[in-house]
């Protein structure tokens, strides 16, 4: 049975593992972003805590995936579910790319536009939400492009703990050694990550552009 035969025969359960692998992802970036978009906004505020901010999120991506997921396993509330634990490892992985890209983003906003609205008599508040986000949103939505790339990738490790996704059957592949088995999840989790890709980077070019215009 080649690939294409195997994709067909089994075609309800790869868009079963395909959707597990999608809310896998799609959450652990969600997560992420609501933490790493603000922690890069308070490190542009609070300069001081920018080395032990972008420090950590360094540090959490030299722990190997595996050793990640096994850390959390004996955590309660986290550790009872095998989801709650992929979705919290993804997550960390994917907080660097948005931390740093929000702080560089901000960070490389035209001082003279800021001194401008400052100027004006916007407050601190009203700078970040109507100048500086919004001129370094391309940037920002680079970050979270990397973040939603690595998060689909890693997400294929997430079924050694058994959360479920694309992983499923690569696991299942080499332990089979059989490649149409090992391609039947690699294959769909590498178009997922290509299509994420290609859509948040037609979303960067066109705020770049918009960016440039204003």
């Amino acid at each position: 049975m080649n690939f294409f035969h195997f994709m067909m025969a089994n075609r309800q359960q790869v868009l079963e593992l395909t959707l597990e692998h999608i809310t896998l992802a799609g959450v652990a970036t969600l997560l992420a972003a609501a933490v790493g978009i603000p922690l890069g906004i308070l490190i542009t505020r609070v300069p001081r805590l920018s080395k032990a901010v972008l420090g950590s999120a360094n540090i959490v991506q030299t722990i190997p995936s595996l050793a990640l997921f096994g850390f959390l396993l004996p955590a309660p509330w986290i550790g009872e579910r095998a989801g709650r634990i992929a979705i919290l490892a993804l997550a960390l992985y994917a907080l660097l790319p948005l931390i740093r890209n929000t702080y560089a983003g901000i960070q490389g906003v035209d001082p003279a536009v800021v001194e401008a609205g400052r100027a004006m008599g916007l407050t601190d508040r009203q700078l970040l939400f109507q100048v500086e986000l919004p001129l370094a949103s391309g940037v920002i939505v680079a970050g979270v492009r990397i973040a939603t790339v690595v998060s689909i990738g890693l997400a294929t490790i997430a079924a050694a703990i058994g959360a479920g996704g694309l992983g499923e059957f690569i696991f299942r592949g080499l332990a089979m050694v059989n490649n149409e088995v090992i391609l039947a999840g690699a294959v769909p989790a590498a178009l997922l990550a290509l299509a994420a890709d290609f859509m948040l980077g037609r979303l960067e070019r066109r705020l770049g552009t918009l960016r440039s215009k204003s």
